[in-house]
């Protein structure tokens, strides 16, 4: 593809500038003062600060103090909870911002992934996450895991675009074999290609999952409808109990004042204004501990949630399966070999160190040669992992040999081959998978 110059610095500045930056939508990055708002609107929040404002009128400073306290406890821990997370995230979401390698001004160069423009010619190799979506110009051998977009965890077949690009191409969606698109975030897992990008940012099939789950507003949980109906409730037993204290005392004793300050009296003794604070304090401490087995907690009432849930929905990919390959059996000379589940790196399986066994060192040794130096494909990975837990310092892994040429995947030739040379001889070693 040395023909392709890409795009002019110059005109990747000025799609930058009109498009914006490469980036996911994420939800507005919240200040202290907004969590602090949101706290203040919380009923029980409402009811530490009406009940400390009550008891300053009655002249009850140390209670009025202690809960003003209180205010200042429930705040300043929901604050520095969610501050932590938004923290952590922001510097998540950094870290897993991939770098990208362009072609411009006829010049192979390393971007940052938020700076790929539409109309950018990207180089994407095996392990590569892909910075945008894009129509393949060319490629080889090519398989790329969609699974964050589809969830089938089996890589997909990559060809290049025939006819150039258009909008019927540009449009294609994720899933299926024999396509010439690449999407944003997916992973290379074998071979190589030259795309050209054609949506970035929002306008990805990434960047519309992110729109549709922004407009999902997040729903109170179970602890906090309940918080609020206990002070709806205990709110309107208070008012209910002042009126009827006042007008008792009024009919008995005949003074509006004090039976207007004994029916307040009254109410401030029902209403529970420690639950606020043991709500707050026990939510926390529920954030902080799960926040040691790596669970960032966003918003600490989700903790109640969490913790009351009985039934998980999960994909199986990672939870009930891997994603992952491994070698059971192998075939060779006319026998098979079953591989035991797990052995301790270094060690054989029983009887695999006999020169019976051979014909199975060869298939391993072959087939770890026929694969990728630092693979990602998952089979060729599985033999790698074969070699390294049997064969670890033996004559059938060969770090020191020198990779010399590669026969990529062709119609004409269903099968991919490894020259190697080796550092004691001249003689070459072809190491072949396929049809």
């Amino acid at each position: 593809m040395h023909e392709i110059t890409g795009l002019t610095n110059t005109e990747a500045a000025k799609r930058l500038a009109q498009d914006g930056f490469n980036e996911l939508p994420s939800s507005r990055r919240r200040g202290s003062l907004a969590i602090a708002a949101e706290v203040v609107r919380e009923p029980m929040f409402l009811l530490l600060v009406a009940a400390g404002a009550i008891y300053g009128v009655l002249g009850d400073l140390q209670e009025a103090l202690m809960l003003l306290g209180f205010v200042a406890v429930v705040m300043g821990i929901t604050i520095y909870q969610e501050r932590k997370t938004e923290r952590a995230l922001e510097a998540l979401r950094d870290l897993s911002s991939p770098r990208a390698l362009v072609v411009r001004e006829g010049t192979r160069m390393r971007v940052a992934g938020r700076e790929v423009v539409v109309g950018a010619i990207v180089m994407l190799a095996e392990g590569d996450r892909v910075p945008a979506d894009g129509v393949l110009l060319s490629c080889t051998n090519m398989s790329v895991d969609e699974s964050l977009l589809t969830g089938e965890s089996m890589p997909v077949r990559k060809v290049k675009c025939v006819g150039g690009v258009t909008p019927d191409t540009a449009d294609a969606k994720p899933g299926g074999d024999d396509l010439p698109n690449v999407f944003s975030g997916t992973l290379v897992l074998q071979g190589q290609g030259v795309a050209e990008i054609v949506r970035t940012g929002a306008r990805t099939e990434m960047g519309r999952i992110g729109l549709a789950l922004q407009s999902l507003k997040p729903e109170p949980t179970l602890v906090q409808e309940q918080s609020r109906t206990l002070v709806r409730n205990m709110a309107l037993a208070g008012l209910g109990l002042c009126c009827l204290v006042v007008v008792i005392y009024k009919l008995t004793r005949g003074g509006w004042i004090e039976g207007l300050l004994a029916g307040i009296t009254l109410a401030m003794a029902i209403l529970p204004e420690e639950i606020p604070v043991v709500l707050t304090v026990f939510l926390a401490l529920g954030a902080w501990r799960i926040s040691q087995k790596g669970v960032l907690t966003r918003r600490i009432p989700a903790v109640e949630a969490l913790g009351s849930a009985t039934t998980l929905c999960v994909d199986k990919t990672g939870t009930l399966t891997l994603n992952r390959m491994r070698i059971v059996s192998m075939w060779a000379n006319g026998r098979v070999f079953a591989v035991p589940d797990e052995e301790p790196t270094g060690t054989s399986p029983p009887g695999l160190d006999s020169a019976e066994y051979e014909p199975f060192h060869q298939l391993v040794e072959y087939g770890i040669l026929a694969g990728e130096v630092d693979p990602f494909d998952p089979m060729e990975r599985a033999f790698a992992d074969l070699g390294e837990r049997y064969f670890q310092g033996s004559e059938h892994l060969h770090a020191d040999w020198e990779l010399v040429h590669e026969y990529s995947l062709s119609p004409d030739l269903l099968a991919m081959s490894h020259v190697w040379r080796s550092p004691q001889r001249d003689a070459f070693v072809i190491a072949a998978k396929g049809a």
